[in-house]
C-alpha cells in the first residue's frame, strides 16, 4: 500500500512543487534519488581530490622503486666485476706509463733533433735547417713544435716522412709545404712543422 501510494505520488509530483523550506514534505523516491546523487557526488569528489593524489604518489613511488632497482643492478653488476676493473685500472696505469715514457724531457731534445738530422741525410735529403719554435702548455703535457726545411727528390721526402713515425719518441707531423725548386721535378723543396711532447710536470703547472 505504501509503495502504491509513493508511485501516485511520484505520478503527481511537479518538481514547481518542491518547497526548499519544507524538505520533508518532499515524496520519499525524491528524497532517496537526492540521498543517493548526494552519496555519488561525495564518493566522485572523493575520488579525484584524495584517491587520485593516492594514485598519483603510488604512480612517483613506483618510478622511483625502478630507478632504485636499477641502480642496484648496476651497483651489483660493478662489485662483481671490482677485481676485474681493478685489474683493467692496473692495465691503463702500464700503458699511461708506457706513453710517458716515450715522451722526452728537455735534455732529450738534442738527441730528438740528431735524430730527425740523421733521417733525413740517411734517406738523401739536403737538410737546410732545423728550428726549434717556442713551447705550448696543454692539459696534460707541453708541446714543442720543430720547423723543417728540407730538400731532396719526391721518393727521398716520402722516405723521410715514413722513417720519422720509426722514432724512439712520438713525433707528429704538421703543416706539410711542398714545391719543385727550377723545373727539375726530382729537386723538391719541403717545409714541415714535427711536434714533439713532454709530460707537464710540477714546474710547468
Amino acid at each position: 500500500m505504501a509503495l502504491e501510494d509513493s508511485l501516485r505520488s511520484l505520478r503527481d509530483f511537479d518538481i514547481n512543487d518542491l518547497d526548499f523550506d519544507n524538505v520533508g514534505s518532499w515524496p520519499m523516491p525524491v528524497k532517496v534519488f537526492i540521498w543517493v546523487a548526494i552519496v555519488i557526488a561525495v564518493l566522485v569528489g572523493g575520488y579525484y581530490y584524495h584517491i587520485e593524489d593516492m594514485q598519483l604518489e603510488l604512480a612517483k613511488e613506483e618510478k622511483k622503486e625502478e630507478k632504485l632497482k636499477k641502480d642496484f643492478e648496476k651497483k651489483a653488476f660493478q662489485a662483481a666485476n671490482l677485481d676485474a676493473y681493478r685489474q683493467q685500472m692496473e692495465e691503463m696505469e702500464e700503458s699511461f706509463g708506457a706513453l710517458v715514457s716515450q715522451l722526452p724531457s728537455d735534455t732529450e731534445v738534442p738527441g730528438l733533433l740528431e735524430d730527425i738530422t740523421n733521417k733525413g741525410l740517411l734517406n738523401g735529403l739536403e737538410i737546410a735547417s732545423i728550428n726549434l719554435k717556442k713551447e705550448r702548455a696543454r692539459e696534460f703535457y707541453v708541446e714543442l713544435p720543430i720547423a723543417i726545411s728540407a730538400s731532396g727528390s719526391y721518393h727521398d721526402l716520402g722516405a723521410f716522412i715514413s722513417g720519422m713515425a720509426g722514432l724512439p719518441r712520438i713525433v707528429t707531423l704538421h703543416d706539410f709545404n711542398i714545391k719543385m725548386k727550377g723545373k727539375n721535378s726530382n729537386n723538391l723543396s719541403m717545409s714541415i712543422i714535427a711536434k714533439t711532447y713532454r709530460y707537464k710536470d710540477d714546474e710547468d703547472a
